[in-house]
C-alpha cells in the first residue's frame, strides 16, 4: 500500500460523521442550538398535526351532534361530525327552560367570587411567609405545607361544614377549597424571586408593606397571578363533588351538576320544565349543555395562555 493511498483513506475516515461531531463539539454550540433538518421538522409538525385532530375531534364532534336535528341523527347512529341541516333547537329548548340558564349563572357567581377570594387569600399568605421576620411565617408554612401529606377526608370535612352551618349555601362550594397549597408556593416563589433592592428602595421612600405589596409586588406579579387564577376559576366551574355533597337545594346546583342530570335523564329534565314532549334528542340535549359548560373557560383561557409558561416555570423554578 503507497503512503499516497494511505495517506487519503485517513482524510477519508476524517470527514465522516465522527469528525461531523468534533466539528460541532469544537464549535461550542450544544446539540439542541444546532439548526434542526428537515425531515426532524416535518416529523414533529405531523405530531402536532395528529394531536390537534385528537384533541378537537371530540368537541367538534359535541358541536356537529349538538345542531344536528332528529332524522340526522338517526340516519348517523346518534352522532354527526358535520350536520348538513343545523339547527339550534336543542340550544333553544334547554335555555328556554330556565334550568341551564339558572345554573350557569350560579356557576358564574361561584368562580368570580371564589376566585377573587382565593387569589387574594393566596397572595396574602404568599406575601407574608415570603418576607423575613414575619411573625409565625414559618408555623404558617409548615401547616400550609402539610395539607401535602395529611389531605382531609370526606367525613370531616362534611361534618366541619355542617358545624359552621354552611349546608346548602354557595359559601360551602367556596370555602373547603379556598385555598392551594400548591398555588400558594408557586405565588411565593415568585415573590421570593423579586430583588430585595425593590424591597429597599421602597422602605427607603417610606413605603409600609402593603404599599410595597400593592405598588411594587403585585403589578411585578401578573403572569403568575393571571395562571394562578385560571386554576382557581376551573376548579370553581368544575365543581361537582362538592355541589352535590353540600347542596341540597336544585336551584342552587351548579351547571356541572345539571350536565350530570342531562347525561343520565336526557329529555326528563326539560320534558318535566316545559311540559313538552316533542322536544330534540336526549344526544343532542346532552351534548348542547356540554359546549355551554365548556365555552366560558374556553373563552377565557386564549387571552391568558401567553402567562402560562412564564408564570407557572418563573414561580416554581426561582426562589
Amino acid at each position: 500500500m503507497s503512503q499516497q493511498t494511505f495517506a487519503s483513506r485517513l482524510r477519508t475516515a476524517g470527514s465522516g460523521p465522527r469528525a461531523t461531531a468534533r466539528g460541532r463539539a469544537s464549535s461550542g454550540r450544544p446539540p439542541w442550538m444546532e439548526r434542526p433538518h428537515w425531515y426532524g421538522q416535518g416529523a414533529k409538525a405531523a405530531a402536532l398535526v395528529v394531536l390537534t385532530v385528537i384533541v378537537l375531534y371530540p368537541f367538534v364532534l359535541a358541536i356537529g351532534t349538538s345542531l344536528a336535528g332528529r332524522e340526522e341523527l338517526n340516519a348517523n347512529g346518534g352522532y354527526v361530525l358535520l350536520p348538513k341541516h343545523p339547527t339550534l333547537e336543542a340550544y333553544r329548548v334547554i335555555l328556554s327552560g330556565g334550568v341551564v340558564t339558572q345554573a350557569a349563572v350560579v356557576s358564574i357567581f361561584i368562580t368570580l367570587i371564589g376566585t377573587a377570594l382565593s387569589l387574594a387569600c393566596t397572595v396574602l399568605i404568599a406575601y407574608g411567609t415570603s418576607r423575613p421576620g414575619t411573625v409565625l411565617g414559618k408555623p404558617i408554612l409548615l401547616l400550609v405545607l402539610g395539607t401535602f401529606l395529611f389531605a382531609p377526608g370526606i367525613i370531616p370535612t362534611y361534618l366541619a361544614v355542617q358545624q359552621f352551618q354552611l349546608l346548602d349555601t354557595y359559601a360551602s362550594l367556596i370555602l373547603p377549597v379556598l385555598l392551594n397549597a400548591f398555588n400558594i408556593v408557586v405565588v411565593r416563589s415568585f415573590f421570593q424571586s423579586i430583588p430585595e433592592e425593590l424591597y429597599d428602595a421602597a422602605r427607603i421612600d417610606g413605603a409600609g408593606e402593603v404599599t410595597v405589596l400593592f405598588r411594587i409586588v403585585l403589578p411585578l406579579s401578573k403572569a403568575v397571578l393571571a395562571v394562578v387564577g385560571l386554576f382557581y376559576a376551573v376548579g370553581y366551574w368544575n365543581s361537582f363533588f362538592n355541589a352535590v355533597l353540600y347542596l341540597n337545594d336544585s336551584g342552587k346546583f351548579p351547571i356541572q351538576v345539571i350536565l350530570r342530570s342531562y347525561v343520565l335523564n336526557g329529555q326528563s329534565i326539560n320534558a318535566q320544565a316545559m311540559g313538552v314532549h316533542a322536544i330534540p334528542p336526549a344526544t343532542s340535549l346532552q351534548m348542547a349543555v356540554l359546549i355551554i359548560a365548556i365555552v366560558p373557560i374556553f373563552c377565557v383561557y386564549p387571552f391568558l395562555q401567553k402567562f402560562f409558561v412564564k408564570g407557572v416555570l418563573t414561580g416554581a423554578i426561582k426562589g
